[in-house]
Order: structure tokens, then sequence, then C-alpha cells
């Protein structure tokens, strides 16, 4: 992985001298930054891609030139659904970053995360992705189906 993909810059570090905030450190101990879109860029999806292995079950996706990540979970009702995005909610309010909240069907829990001020990724997006896996949902997923 190169080193160059990954290092945090605010200075030559890239051609126009913009951030991505993009590093290698635990990002579940990481706090969110307030983002600037004047001296904030979107990062490239091999950076996107080398973050990714950090947060475990995210996907990313490129919807019309936005990478986003998405997660999905199926929970148990309709009001567990609710309770899970209280508890995405409380920790999205506490950083200062808010992922797109979706309950489809009554029972399909789907999160999506980018930086709307940037219109892409940024290590904001992955340290909220972090910090949603660490959530004790348990009580309000389905159980998996054991196959016979």
């Amino acid at each position: 992985m190169s080193t160059d993909s990954v290092r945090s810059s605010t200075t030559g570090g890239s051609a126009s001298g913009a951030r991505t905030f993009c590093s290698l450190a635990d990002l579940s101990t990481k706090k969110c930054v307030p983002c600037n879109a004047k001296d904030l860029r979107a990062m490239t999806e091999q950076s996107a891609q080398d973050l990714l292995q950090k947060v475990a079950g995210w996907d990313l996706a490129n919807d019309n030139d936005t990478l986003k990540l998405h997660r999905s979970w199926r929970v148990k009702s309709f009001t567990k659904g609710l309770d899970f995005f209280q508890r995405v909610a409380d920790i999205a309010e506490s950083e200062g970053h808010h992922p797109d909240l979706h309950l489809v069907g009554w029972n399909n829990v789907k999160i999506e995360i980018w930086t709307h001020a940037i219109g892409g990724l940024t290590e904001n997006d992955f340290i909220l992705a972090a910090k949603i896996n660490e959530l004790q949902v348990e009580d309000l997923l389905r159980k998996k189906k054991v196959a016979k």
C-alpha cells in the first residue's frame, strides 16, 4: 500500500494542496473533524479502497461519480429499525457527521455515508463507519438462519 495514498496533506502533498484526511490509524478512536469544502477534496478510489479494509461489512459504491460507503442490516421489526437509527443518530450527532439512513420495507436498514459538502469520501466517513460498526445492536438484528 502506498503511503502517499494515505497521508494527510495540508500543504503541498497534493497537486491542489487540498486535504483528504486519509490515514491508517485506528479509525474508531478518532474524531470527525469539521470540513471546509474550500480546503478539502474527496479521496481517490484507491485511497478509499485502502481504508475500506478497516471498516468490515461496508462496501464502496460509485453513485453518479460520487463515492459512498454502503452497509445493510436486517432488523427484527420496524420499530427495531427505528431503534437502530436512534443509536446511529447518537453517534452522528456526537461526531457532527451525518449519514443517510434508509428503512426499506419493514426490516431492512441501509446506511450511506459520504461527505455531502464535497460530494465524495473523506476520512470522516470511515471514522463514522468504524464507530457504527462498534455499536451494540445484536438485540435489534434478526438472527441468521443456520444451514442444516
